[in-house]
């Protein structure tokens, strides 16, 4: 995968995508639930794309949230939806971007298949965490709905949704996995920091 693929494909999509969007919200709530996302947490959404959960982070009445997309368009898009104080986006690499500050919580949702080198972006993110920090990485639909809807146009941007055992087996390198789950509604691997 080149990111330059991934950003054009992305920035082809970020004006239609809040409108294509498919929502469950009793699954998402879990998602959340299980990520730590509750008052007064710092989170690191990476991916964010359009900003999808940033309504949901308020709701919550976490402390801050950083979004972090590599596409122009979708975090455009997202700055003009939330102008709240404790709101903020960055556009760039979460590879490579310089971040501001420790986080409780991290989350990638419904994106872990377009990065290209999971280990390293596990690694990299463990490292934005505070000790006792959480890493969620979960999608709002089986690991074979996804497979099945990055096929055609979005298979030059994507890879195969790992099974939750060799994801939660890279995550054990820096973090005590404590939740693993994968079934026809969801996926979510998630732990702790150590």
């Amino acid at each position: 995968m080149d990111k330059k693929d991934i950003i054009e494909f992305f920035d082809r999509r970020a004006s239609s995508w809040d409108a294509e969007l498919i929502r469950n919200d009793e699954v998402i709530s879990i998602i959340l639930d299980n990520g730590g996302i509750k008052n007064g947490v710092k989170v690191l959404d990476v991916a964010c794309g359009t900003g999808v959960l940033i309504p949901d982070y308020l709701e919550r009445e976490v402390e801050s949230v950083t979004g972090i997309d590599i596409s122009p368009e979708m975090i455009a898009i997202a700055k003009a939806k939330f102008k709240q104080d404790n709101v903020s986006f960055i556009c760039g690499d979460v590879e490579t971007a310089e971040l501001p500050c420790d986080f409780d919580c991290c989350m990638v949702y419904n994106a872990f298949p377009h990065f290209p080198d999971p280990a390293r972006l596990i690694a990299v993110l463990a490292a934005h965490l505070k000790v006792g920090g959480r890493l969620s990485i979960a999608h709002g639909m089986s690991r074979a709905m996804i497979d099945r809807h990055h096929e055609g146009s979005a298979s030059k941007v994507s890879r195969g949704l790992m099974s939750e055992t060799q994801l939660k087996a890279l995550m054990e390198k820096h973090f005590d996995v404590d939740i693993v789950i994968s079934y026809a509604k969801m996926y979510q691997v998630s732990g702790i920091k150590r």
